[in-house]
């Protein structure tokens, strides 16, 4: 399983404080990502961002996450901030043979959870051992 791990292929230096772009600041949101003898899962800590306003994509054995979240001025004047607004974006090269007609996502209390089926052929085969007389 070692070897079939998602490699972060780009994270703009991991930096938390927003990094200023030719469009504007972006920011990186933490990711954890799980292996599992059927998929890969990815979870994406993404507070207050809207389904609608998350960009997903596999192509090329990559997987894609941009979007935005925007701050929420209903609430009053803001004192003191720490949930990250702005543009988001990461790119993850996948090392596994991965069923992208059966890619899923969703979003529950501001996670974003991907779930990256493995095809057939690249899950595990337990072999069974025969005995010689």
């Amino acid at each position: 399983m070692a070897e079939n791990q998602a490699t972060l292929v780009k994270n703009h230096n991991d930096q938390r404080k927003p990094e200023s772009t030719s469009n504007g600041n972006h920011y990186t949101p933490r990711v954890d990502i799980v292996e599992t003898e059927a998929e890969l899962l990815l979870f994406a800590d993404m507070p207050g961002v809207r389904p609608e306003d998350v960009d997903l994509r596999y192509e090329n054995a990559e997987l894609i996450l941009r979007g935005k979240v925007e701050r929420d001025e209903g609430k009053g004047n803001l004192i003191f901030g720490e949930y990250d607004v702005g543009d988001f974006y990461r790119v993850f090269q996948v090392n596994e043979t991965i069923d992208a007609s059966k890619i899923d996502a969703e979003i529950k209390n501001g996670v974003l959870t991907v779930h990256l089926p493995k095809q057939e052929a690249a899950k595990p085969k337990h072999v069974a051992i025969r005995v010689q007389p």
